[in-house]
């Protein structure tokens, strides 16, 4: 017995195949890094994988999550780029973190992915990338990581880039467990998408 297949059905193949390899996400999705889909990106999935992945590649002092880390990035900027703060680091949960040192030698392509995936993110979420005011967020984003260099790290042996020319936050960062930064996580984007 032969099996044929017409060129309609080719077609219909060829269109379904996805670029690279997929991951398995907390809830049990597909996840393509490389053929990132809007309705792929689920908020519990973001949520859980900032709150289990430390800031700094794990070298603070106790356990400080990213889903931490944004969710302070998010109430310091203008609060028309709160929400797209939030999930600034949100690639991060279907690409895994990689530290500042390392990731400015990363071959060019390793960018372009996270930028895919958090337009992919920002488009789920009702973010117009037009809108972003990326050099806010990124300020922000130095302003609590100098805060964190004062709270959750060694005291460094010298000074880091950002150390002087950003002032840290009066408020002390008290760091969350992995349960209680997703929770928080959640919280925020509650309290910002009907904002």
């Amino acid at each position: 017995m032969k099996f044929m297949i017409t060129k309609d059905q080719m077609k219909n193949i060829s269109s379904n195949e996805r670029k690279g390899a997929w991951a398995q996400t907390f809830t049990g999705k597909q996840f393509w890094p490389l053929d990132p889909r809007p309705d792929e990106v689920n908020l519990i999935d973001i949520a859980h994988s900032l709150a289990q992945q430390p800031r700094f590649n794990g070298h603070s002092l106790k356990f400080y999550s990213i889903a931490q880390h944004s969710v302070l990035v998010s109430k310091i900027v203008h609060p028309s780029q709160a929400l797209p703060a939030l999930f600034h680091d949100a690639s991060e949960a279907y690409t895994g973190d990689i530290i500042s040192p390392s990731k400015k030698f990363l071959p060019p392509e390793f960018k372009q992915i996270e930028i895919k995936i958090e337009n992919v993110i920002f488009k789920k979420f009702n973010i117009d990338p037009e809108t972003v005011d990326h050099k806010d967020i990124k300020k922000a984003d130095k302003i609590i990581l100098v805060t964190e260099m004062r709270d959750v790290m060694e005291k460094p042996t010298q000074k880091w880039d950002e150390d002087g020319v950003f002032e840290p936050l009066a408020e002390k960062i008290i760091p969350l467990s992995p349960e209680d930064a997703e929770k928080l996580f959640l919280e925020r984007y509650e309290e910002l998408k009907n904002s």
